[in-house]
C-alpha cells in the first residue's frame, strides 16, 4: 500500500497553506497514493497570538479544513490531516488532527493530549497550555492503510499513550509535528524508532521543516519507520512530497518473531523499599 507525506514550512496565511496542501493532494494521488499524512499545524503557524487570532475559527468554519475535505473527495484520496488549530467551546482552542476520506467526510478527530510547555537552552520558550487545551482520550481509527492511532508531536515522549494504541489494534501510529531544530537532533529518529519497536507497527511522522514566517525554525526529517525499527524514508530538511510503501506483512512477521504485544502484563504496584 502506497502513502504519501507532505513535508511543509507552513507560513502565517491559511489560504497559502490551504493552496500547498491542496496541490499535495493532487500529487499524492497522482502518484498512486492510498493515503496523503500532513504535519501539525499544517493551516496555520504563527507564533504572534494577535495576528493568528484574526484566521482562528471554529471547527464548522475552519477554510483549511473545508478546502481538504473538498480536494479529498475530488481526488478520491484518504487525507490525515496533521493538525490544526481550531477554536473550542471553552474559549482556547484545540490542537486538532483530522482523519477525511475520499468522499470528503471527517472519519476522526483526535485532541493533542500532551502540552509542549517548556524553556529550551536556546532561549526558546513554548507554552501550549496557555492557549490550548489538552484531548480526554486515543483515538484509532480504521483505513485501507492500517488501523491507525492518532498521536501528535510532543505525545512521541509519552509511551503509555502508544501502549493504548497498539493494544487498541493500530498497526500505524500516526505522529504528525513541528519539533524545534535542538530537539529533533536530539531525540526525534530514536524516539520514533523505538515506538515503532515497542509497538512492532509502523510509524508515519510528517512534519514541519525550514524557517517560518513567524521566525522559528523546525527539524524536518519527515519520517516512515517500519516495524522492526528500520527507517524506510527520511526526507530531510527540504519541503515537499514524498513516497513510501506500507507492507501489512510486515507487521505480522515482525510480531511473530518478538511478540510483544502477547507478552505484555499489568504493572503492579511498585514497593518502596528504605
Amino acid at each position: 500500500m502506497r502513502i504519501a507525506l507532505l513535508q511543509m514550512t507552513t507560513g502565517i496565511d491559511p489560504a497559502a497553506n490551504a493552496g500547498v496542501i491542496t496541490d499535495a493532494i493532487a500529487e499524492a494521488a497522482k502518484g498512486g497514493a492510498a493515503m496523503l499524512f500532513t504535519p501539525e499545524m499544517s493551516g496555520l503557524l504563527d507564533s504572534d497570538r494577535a495576528r493568528a487570532a484574526s484566521h482562528l475559527r471554529a471547527e464548522a468554519d475552519d477554510a483549511v479544513l473545508a478546502a481538504v475535505r473538498k480536494a479529498a473527495a475530488e481526488q478520491g484520496i484518504w487525507v490525515h490531516l496533521g493538525s490544526l488549530a481550531v477554536r473550542s467551546d471553552d474559549g482556547k482552542l484545540a490542537n486538532r488532527a483530522y482523519v477525511i476520506d475520499p468522499q470528503g467526510a471527517i472519519r476522526a478527530r483526535y485532541d493533542k493530549l500532551h502540552l509542549f510547555d517548556v524553556d529550551l537552552p536556546t532561549g526558546e520558550s513554548w507554552r501550549e497550555s496557555a492557549s490550548y487545551t489538552p484531548g480526554s482520550g486515543a483515538v484509532v481509527v480504521d483505513t485501507p492503510v492500517g488501523q491507525i492511532g492518532l498521536t501528535i508531536c510532543y505525545d512521541m515522549r509519552f509511551p503509555d499513550l502508544f501502549r493504548a494504541l497498539s493494544d487498541a489494534g493500530a498497526t500505524i501510529l500516526a505522529v504528525p509535528a513541528a519539533f524545534t531544530r535542538p530537539t529533533g537532533a536530539a531525540h526525534w529518529h530514536i524516539l520514533l524508532r523505538a515506538r515503532a519497536i515497542e509497538a512492532a507497527a509502523f510509524v508515519v511522522a510528517a512534519a514541519q521543516t525550514g524557517v517560518h514566517q513567524d521566525g522559528r525554525a523546525t527539524y524536518g526529517h519527515s519520517l516512515v519507520i517500519d516495524p522492526w525499527g528500520e527507517v524506510l524514508l527520511d526526507m530531510g530538511e527540504e519541503p515537499g512530497l514524498g513516497f513510501a510503501e506500507i507492507d501489512p506483512a510486515r507487521i505480522a512477521d515482525v510480531r511473530e518473531r518478538i511478540p510483544v504485544l502477547a507478552h505484555r502484563r499489568p504493572i503492579p504496584a511498585v514497593e518502596t523499599a528504605s
